[in-house]
């Protein structure tokens, strides 16, 4: 085992769409765990649109990443040293309190999110753990199913169908007899999205959005899973229909203007109308269901009913570049960074 923890450190908060000089790499002793904690070694660490929230000056829904602090986010790895009576060397363990470095010392016991579970190799390849079978899956499992509350003959209508949690949308949707429309960004993603099961598929960057709505979802939008905010979102709620829910998970779109003052259509008028319901959603309120989402997402896998795409980057020094490509769309699939 090197004697030296590589982490990437917030240097500066960003001004728009965050740069590679937002990030410093740091190199320290690799941190020896206290009673009760364990030592892993990453294996994969994520990127994920929440942390662009992260970084923020302005106060979020969870605790900003401070000057010159590690980067926070999701890893899974190899124990190589515990101080804890249920963790040994060579267990996989995954946690959402990793963060951007080689090493992370975690705390098994620790409730909530920043907790630790235990991942099984025989299952499913253990990067899985921070995809499909992780918090991505959770996302897509609880906001259509929960909160979406989709309907066999519903249309419902992705954006960002491709990505991480998207393309899990779709293929829940369909499992649950609706028509499932994916909203993504070339004619490549998008062969994906109906190879996966997605009735019809639009592209953001080429189409005209009001138009190709009106032709792929002529009776109407009857579940909204938003992924990015943006002009994706005006277009489809001038296409709701009666009684339709809009699940508000993500606003990748605005990456670039994170702290302005959000402007475009307002659609108050249009929710009066439909007398549509539009709910912001965040999967740490459903944390502790998490058991329940993974064994039905695990078993929709084992039955092939689920498939899935991964865009890894090998070697940490690869982090702020992965975030970057989640962030402007060159992704294909949930973004990963393979460590060792």
């Amino acid at each position: 085992m090197t004697t030296v923890n590589r982490r990437w450190l917030l240097a500066r908060r960003p001004e728009g769409l965050p740069d590679a000089g937002c990030f410093a790499l740091d190199t320290q002793p690799v941190p020896a765990p206290g009673p009760g904690q364990i030592l892993v070694r990453a294996r994969f660490l994520s990127v994920d649109p929440y942390m662009r929230g992260r970084m923020s000056r302005t106060a979020g829904y969870a605790p900003g990443v401070g000057l010159g602090e590690v980067m926070r986010g999701g890893g899974v790895g190899e124990v190589v040293a515990s101080n804890h009576p249920a963790w040994a060397p060579g267990d996989i363990a995954e946690s959402m309190a990793f963060g951007w470095q080689e090493y992370a010392v975690l705390s098994p016991d620790r409730p909530g999110t920043d907790g630790v579970h235990r991942v099984d190799p025989a299952l499913a390849p253990i990067e899985s753990a921070l995809s499909w079978l992780g918090m991505p899956g959770m996302t897509a499992y609880f906001g259509l199913l929960d909160v979406g509350r989709p309907r066999p003959g519903d249309t419902v209508v992705v954006s960002a169908a491709s990505g991480a949690v998207g393309q899990l949308v779709g293929q829940i949707a369909r499992l649950s007899g609706c028509r499932a429309v994916a909203i993504a960004g070339s004619a490549r993603k998008l062969d994906w999205c109906r190879e996966i099961g997605f009735d019809a598929g639009i592209d953001h960057r080429t189409a005209d959005l009001r138009a190709a709505l009106k032709e792929t979802c002529p009776d109407g939008v009857d579940v909204f899973f938003d992924n990015t905010s943006g002009p994706i979102h005006d277009a489809v709620m001038r296409r709701l229909s009666i009684g339709a829910r809009v699940v508000l998970c993500g606003r990748v779109a605005l990456a670039a203007r994170h702290e302005a003052v959000e402007t475009g259509e307002r659609h108050l008028g249009r929710l009066i109308a439909t007398r549509a319901s539009l709910t912001g959603f965040l999967v740490y309120d459903w944390w502790h269901r998490r058991d329940e989402a993974l064994a039905r997402l695990a078993a929709w896998h084992r039955a092939g009913q689920l498939k899935y795409r991964e865009d890894v980057l090998d070697g940490i020094a690869r982090m702020p570049e992965a975030f970057l490509r989640l962030l402007t769309g060159e992704n294909f699939g949930k973004q990963l960074v393979r460590v060792v």
